[in-house]
Parts: structure tokens; C-alpha cells; sequence
């Protein structure tokens, strides 16, 4: 059954979807007396009908509410390096369908890519509708929240869990070590090429303990899934 985000909070009744929610019905050919399933991102889902298809707008009618989630047992937030290229959508894609709670997108010493004013806007604006299509897709009824683009050393993360950083130190514990110790936690990852020594540091500085995912070097994209994969599966 296809699912459409309503940033608006639902309730039964008609209801004209979104802009965005009316696009995409459109180009699925949706038609009067199809069913859909509606999320607003406060919890649960909505059963609704399509009543009618004009050319811009489309009329539903919302129907009862499901209390379903489907949420990782562990809340785990990223805080990325912004990879180059379009990795970035892709990481916050899997990153959403993985549980992910949050993303930061980090400016870091060796990032390629450093958006800053307006552009910066446009990217946080174009990877949280990447995150609403993620969830619309897998079944997420909570849409993770991605952040501004921060600098590093200007970026604090909220208080309370574990901090994880993901290094490749010599002597770096296991990945693993950090099912022991349940919880919210946070991840920090650097960009293309790492975090430099000074960058650890800080981190170090700011309550995170280091972990190693291997002795593979995975790409930046590719470390803070493995990580989120291991505390949001490893705890289910």
C-alpha cells in the first residue's frame, strides 16, 4: 500500500495532501477508491482513501489511526563528515532505513564538500526529503531529523548517551564493545581521508571513546552505517 508523509499533524476527516504527497500520488496513477496509509511523524499511521484526483490536488479521506511503529530498539544519532558527490543522499537514505534517530552533517578539516549560507540551507532542505522518502518507502513512521551543516569544532552534541568515535588508532577497541552499554548513543565519523589528529582530539575533549570498525578502511559513507547497523540490529 503506498505511504505519504503529511508534515502536518492527521486526523480523520478529508484532507488535501501535501504538495509533495500529491505529486508523487499522481505519478504512482493512484485513483478515487485506492487506499493509502498517511504518517505525520508524531507516531503511528493512518489509514486513508483517495477520494478524488485533480490536476494539482489530491483529496483523501483519512480514516482510523494505527499505533505501529517501527522504530530501531536503540536511539543512535550520526554525526557525519559530508562525504563528496551525491554520497551524502545515499548515506542519509540508509541511514533513515537503518533506525537512525538523527544526522549531523559535519564540516571537517578534510570535508570536499563545505556548503555554507543559503547552499547549506538548500542541502539540510534536500536530505531531510530524502529522509521523508527513506521512511515512506521502509515503513518508518518517524522521520529522522537531519541538522544544518555544523563545523566541527563549533558542534556540541545533546547531552546524555555514549559517544562513539570511529578511528582508526592503533589500539582501538572493537566496534563491538559498544553493545555493552545500552542506550542512546552517538556516532561521529570524518569525511573522505578521516579526522585529523586535532579533530580526534577535540572529540576525545568532548566525551567520545574511540572504537575501530576493522582493519578494512571503509569508505565515509560507508563506517557510520556499518556502526548504526551493529547498535540498532546487534540490540534488536
Amino acid at each position: 500500500m503506498p505511504r505519504f508523509h503529511c508534515p502536518e499533524p492527521l486526523a480523520a476527516g478529508p484532507l488535501l495532501l501535501p504538495p509533495g504527497a500529491a505529486r508523487h500520488a499522481q505519478v504512482l496513477r493512484l485513483q478515487p477508491g485506492d487506499a493509502i496509509t498517511l504518517f505525520d511523524g508524531r507516531g503511528g499511521q493512518w489509514q486513508a482513501v483517495i477520494e478524488r484526483m485533480g490536476r494539482s490536488e489530491v483529496a483523501v479521506l483519512v480514516g482510523a489511526h494505527q499505533a505501529v511503529e517501527r522504530e530501531a530498539p536503540r536511539e543512535v544519532h550520526l554525526a557525519v563528515g559530508i562525504p563528496a558527490n551525491e554520497r551524502m543522499d545515499w548515506l542519509v537514505e540508509k541511514a533513515s532505513e537503518l533506525g537512525a534517530a538523527s544526522v549531523q552533517p559535519l564540516l571537517a578539516e578534510r570535508s570536499v564538500l563545505k556548503p555554507n549560507g543559503e547552499r547549506a540551507a538548500k542541502k539540510q532542505a534536500h536530505w531531510q526529503a530524502v529522509a521523508v522518502a527513506a521512511c515512506e518507502q521502509c515503513g518508518r513512521n518517524r522521520v529522522p531529523v537531519v541538522h544544518a551543516p555544523a563545523a566541527l569544532e563549533d558542534w556540541q552534541p545533546a547531552a546524555g548517551g555514549r559517544r562513539w568515535l570511529l578511528s582508526l588508532a592503533d589500539g582501538a577497541p572493537g566496534a563491538a564493545t559498544a553493545l555493552s552499554a545500552p542506550g542512546p548513543a552517538w556516532v561521529l565519523s570524518g569525511p573522505e581521508g578521516g579526522l585529523t589528529a586535532q579533530e580526534e582530539a577535540l572529540a576525545l575533549a568532548r566525551g567520545f571513546e574511540r572504537v575501530s570498525l576493522g582493519q578494512r578502511v571503509l569508505r565515509a559513507e560507508t563506517a557510520p552505517l556499518a556502526m548504526l547497523a551493529l547498535l540498532t540490529m546487534g540490540t534488536a
